[in-house]
């Protein structure tokens, strides 16, 4: 006898829907996992620089950011936006330019908001003290920075093919950059 197969959909596990689902909630899910993984990876690098290697702060933390945001490139493009048929090579130019982009938020953002902030004199009348306005300063943009720059450019234009991926592979193969031997 054989067995009859049954018309009932399959239940999906919360962790097969966490890795497989493409959806908005699911897709941030694992691009928190991936920055995780790339900021852990980005402060022991650059502390084995700094602490064992002996570089100066500034060349050991350029280093761990490097580092770390190639991580974070990788994971993304395999794990978290699973970017199958997007040409690697315009995935790194898109990559970048929001990198820095990010970078350039990130920083005068802080800049920005701790101005802001540290004008608020009411703020020490309610126990905030002086020294954590640029910790604030730094968390809030960071977040916002995250949120509405990082993950929305990455979501809907690194790692997807948009217009501009062919000029960027024609370029990359000029350069050198060759997507195999062959090519």
């Amino acid at each position: 006898m054989s067995e009859a197969i049954s018309d009932k959909p399959v239940k999906e596990s919360l962790g097969d829907r966490l890795l497989r689902s493409n959806s908005l909630v699911f897709t941030y899910l694992r691009s928190i996992v991936s920055s995780q993984c790339a900021g852990w990876a980005d402060m022991f690098i650059g502390f084995v620089f700094f602490a064992w290697i002996g570089f100066e702060p500034l060349t050991a933390t350029m280093i761990g950011a490097f580092c770390g945001g190639v991580i974070n490139c990788i994971l993304n493009y395999r794990f978290t936006f699973r970017a199958q048929g997007v040409d690697w090579r315009a995935v790194i130019v898109k990559y970048a330019l929001v990198w820095i982009g990010s970078m350039l938020l990130n920083s005068y953002g802080t800049q920005r908001v701790y101005s802001l902030i540290s004008d608020m004199t009411w703020l020490e009348n309610i126990g905030f003290r002086p020294d954590g306005y640029y910790a604030a300063a730094r968390i809030f943009t960071s977040l916002m920075v995250s949120w509405f720059w990082n993950f929305v450019l990455q979501r809907y234009f690194v790692y997807r093919s948009v217009w501009v991926d062919r000029p960027i592979v024609r370029v990359m193969k000029a350069a050198g950059f060759k997507k195999s031997k062959n090519e």
